[in-house]
């Protein structure tokens, strides 16, 4: 189980001695995953929060018509889960998959509410954490409602430099909330631009 990229995002929000640290990754599960399989199911209920460690996820939503509406991407150092099927113990609307080889490491929610006992301070760790999933989904619905689709691309590519090389142009336009063929004409004109 490789801690290290754990540990150094634990630092970010909270300082853990060793034994603190320790507790913690004594209630964790490690799990792999092949491209294409999935977290989570839509209708199945989200049993753990699941840290990437290796690899990536999408988490979508399918319409009746069984297009794909991507809520997320989830790489090296996020969190994968669907919170509100996680707290409510009810079926989760979407579907988390992996689109490369991801590993992950998983606690449940009895151990995560053994932790917040045993360890208060991952109380803070993952109230801070849900607060900032809060705000970037607001900001990203706040972005499709009312920004044009060329400074959403452009913004999507600042805040993810690695996205082109490592997600679908589908998954993008998905993303974005336009078709994958206007998602091609921004990138022509982004390109025109820049010669």
């Amino acid at each position: 189980m490789d801690l290290d990229l754990l540990k150094m995002h634990l630092s970010k929000y909270i300082s853990l001695t060793r034994d603190e640290f320790d507790s913690f990754t004594s209630l964790l599960k490690s799990s792999s995953l092949e491209k294409g399989e999935f977290l989570i199911h839509a209708g199945d209920i989200c049993k753990s929060e699941s840290f990437v460690t290796r690899g990536c996820l999408k988490s979508y939503y399918e319409d009746e018509n069984g297009f794909e509406h991507i809520l997320d991407f989830c790489i090296e150092g996020w969190w994968a889960d669907d919170l509100f099927s996680f707290f409510a113990q009810t079926p989760s609307q979407s579907s988390i998959k992996a689109i490369e080889d991801t590993d992950v490491l998983q606690i449940n929610k009895q151990n995560l509410e053994d932790v917040y006992q045993k360890v208060p301070k991952f109380e803070r760790f993952f109230r801070l954490l849900f607060q900032r999933a809060y705000i970037a989904q607001r900001e990203q619905i706040n972005l499709i409602l009312s920004t044009p689709a060329q400074e959403r691309y452009l913004l999507f590519l600042k805040k993810k430099p690695y996205a082109e090389k490592r997600f679908s142009q589908k998954d993008i336009a998905s993303y974005l909330g336009i078709t994958p063929q206007f998602l091609s004409t921004l990138k022509k004109k982004r390109l025109d631009e820049l010669i």
